[in-house]
């Protein structure tokens, strides 16, 4: 029988079950958030707040579970943010289903992206990326993850002639993550392991002294499922306009799965010879989560970009995942204590910003710029798309139509400068079907 150790492949990878241990903490602290956001959204569609809650934590946990044991990749998995809000606000809110069709919905997504998975189809996608996009898409997605370390630190706010400008930068939630960023940085500048979930919990403590944060409490009883427990409503769902809702749920959940693996891949040093090794058994997870959540009454479940933090911290095996899942499993009985340390501080437009982790997302982001380094930027036809890429994963806050139009551009560079046989079939059909759903949206 293999030990920890040897099933893991710690010696492989230049990790200790230590190190792991302490990646999965510090990426659970970052993601944790979703376990609150999640049944605020899905309750704005008519769910029980507290059975989304449980699902949210049971499908985050089984998604992070085979991740880490079968595809033995330091990504953690849960329901996406976009993919709730589209579930809410543009199905039910906006077409008028009802939760339990929705939810069949997604279902139906499941199903369909596990019948893609087996017969190697994503797989095969993943392979036809091009290499100078796929360190463009793990770059541009270190904006991004940066951008929004920026906004939950309160860094940069909104504003309506210039769409960003700088924060107050003096108020106390802006130096919390501040102090938290400065720490982190000099300890990992000076290569201490943990440098992260120090900087986290630094942070916290600063939170703590300054009255942001308040001790809520420790354990409580987990919310009963059985409100959301297999409620879905399948009749009557084929429709041409549930058969776009779906499709819409599997482009979504794609491409942010593809980005998030591509981006965290590279960054964890998991691809050889360009392309990611066991990335069909990595796609497994989010096909059946997905399906295993809505059974259980949550929305779309992948992989969350969050996965880097922990990475920073030098995960670098399965192990970082299922500590994430053991954790997720635990937040059950302590949803309160992951409260207060999560701290989530109110501004004056309503919305919500996070202090104590956004320092790691600025952290992480700038660490996954080491990508871009690798683009042959001396090759235009490479270079542009590749541009396109990371730049519009940043501006249009999606990774989804970064990738699309990465995609778009190269084809018609490609084709354009007369070497279009240098371009995967696949990426030809894909490429096609993205100016399609563009051309008609």
């Amino acid at each position: 029988m293999k030990s920890i150790s040897e099933y893991f492949g710690f010696a492989e990878r230049g990790t200790t079950a230590r190190t792991e241990l302490g990646a999965g903490l510090a990426t659970f602290l970052t993601m944790s958030y979703i376990i609150f956001v999640q049944p605020a959204v899905l309750g704005a569609a008519g769910m029980d707040k507290g059975a989304v809650f449980t699902a949210t934590c049971l499908a985050s946990a089984l998604a992070c579970f085979i991740m880490g044991l079968y595809a033995n990749y330091p990504i953690a998995q849960a329901p996406l943010m976009g993919e709730n809000f589209f579930f809410t606000y543009a199905v039910v809110l906006g077409m008028g289903y009802s939760w339990q069709k929705a939810l069949a919905l997604v279902f139906i997504s499941g199903v369909v992206f596990l019948a893609l998975t087996l017969t190697r189809l994503r797989e095969k996608l993943v392979d036809a990326v091009p290499e100078d996009l796929k360190y463009a898409i793990a770059s541009g997605i270190g904006l991004f993850v940066a951008l929004i370390g920026f906004k939950e630190a309160g860094l940069i706010i909104a504003a309506p002639a210039t769409l960003m400008k700088l924060g107050a930068i003096t108020s106390a939630p802006v130096l919390c993550a501040l102090a938290g960023l400065l720490v982190m940085a000099a300890l990992f500048a000076r290569r201490v392991k943990g440098a992260v979930l120090i900087g986290i919990l630094a942070a916290a403590a600063a939170a703590w002294a300054a009255g942001l944060a308040h001790f809520g409490g420790v354990v409580s009883a987990p919310p009963s499922l059985e409100p959301t427990l297999f409620k879905l409503d399948l009749a009557g769902l084929m429709t041409p306009d549930s058969l776009a809702i779906v499709l819409i749920f599997l482009f979504m959940a794609l491409f942010d799965t593809l980005g998030t693996l591509l981006g965290v891949g590279v960054q964890a040093g998991l691809m050889k010879d360009g392309k990611l090794e066991r990335v069909s058994r990595a796609l497994v997870s989010d096909a059946v989560a997905t399906t295993a959540g809505s059974l259980m009454g949550t929305s779309t479940v992948s992989s969350f970009i969050e996965s880097a933090t922990g990475v920073a911290q030098g995960g670098r095996t399965g192990l970082t995942a299922v500590t994430v899942g053991a954790l997720f499993l635990v937040a059950l009985f302590f949803s309160p204590l992951v409260g207060s340390v999560n701290v989530a501080v109110p501004l004056a437009d309503g919305s919500f910003i996070h202090p104590v982790t956004a320092p790691a997302l600025i952290l992480v982001g700038a660490l996954m710029m080491a990508a871009v380094c690798r683009i042959d930027w001396r090759e235009p036809g490479a270079s542009i798309p590749a541009f396109v890429t990371m730049t519009l994963i940043p501006f249009t806050y999606n990774i989804a139509d970064g990738i699309a139009f990465g995609f778009i551009s190269f084809v018609a560079v490609r084709s354009l400068t007369g070497k279009f046989r240098d371009v995967p079939a696949l990426l030809w059909v894909i490429s096609l079907l993205l100016a399609l759903r563009y051309a008609f949206l």
